[in-house]
């Protein structure tokens, strides 16, 4: 197993063991192909978490740039610690910070959304001015673990409505006049939204 590997099934079980959520793995590599096939350079992440899609991210191309932020002080940390294990800290730049009260100018290819779920809507809305014209939004935890398509099955009422915040930002994708979504069953769902 190389060293990358072995690194990366660290960063896994401290998330399993902290419960830390990260992408699933077959949504990293949905990602990671997405960009290496629309030779995607520059991307924005909106929730870094302890950097493992970041990391998985800068590591699908030799010129890829990452601004990824995150909120959370303990996780930003983390996540620095780890970026600076993969040696990618010239790749990937760490915000701490509230996506929702920063202002970033930059433009990008794509934007990867994997933060608070009630907020999918705001940060969409925010930062797709920062997106190039051909770029992409991609959004992580459309089905949410399957809560999403059945949500009777749903005794907690935080959950409930968390499950119905996913339902309105599935609904502003599917209405929304200036991008276009497609959505994918792959790892906890996903989306990918264009400009018309």
């Amino acid at each position: 197993m190389s060293i990358i590997n072995t690194e990366m099934k660290k960063i896994e079980k401290y998330a399993e063991e902290h419960k830390i959520p990260i992408i699933e793995k077959e949504g990293m590599k949905f990602l990671v192909n997405y960009i290496k096939k629309n030779n995607v350079k520059k991307i924005l992440e909106i929730g870094s978490a302890i950097g493992y899609s970041a990391i998985n991210m800068a590591l699908a191309g030799n010129n890829i740039n990452i601004t990824t932020i995150e909120k959370d002080e303990t996780r930003y940390l983390e996540a620095l610690k780890n970026i600076k294990n993969f040696n990618l800290d010239k790749k990937i730049n760490l915000v701490l910070g509230d996506a929702l009260t920063l202002n970033i100018e930059d433009k990008y290819d794509l934007i990867f959304i994997d933060a608070a779920k009630g907020k999918y809507i705001d940060y969409f809305v925010k930062y797709a001015n920062n997106l190039k014209n051909k770029g992409s939004i991609i959004t992580d935890n459309i089905y949410f673990h399957g809560l999403v398509e059945q949500k009777e099955k749903i005794e907690k009422e935080r959950l409930r409505n968390l499950v119905d915040k996913i339902k309105e930002y599935i609904a502003f994708l599917n209405n929304n006049p200036e991008f276009e979504t497609t959505f994918y069953k792959v790892g906890d769902g996903l989306s990918v939204s264009k400009r018309r």
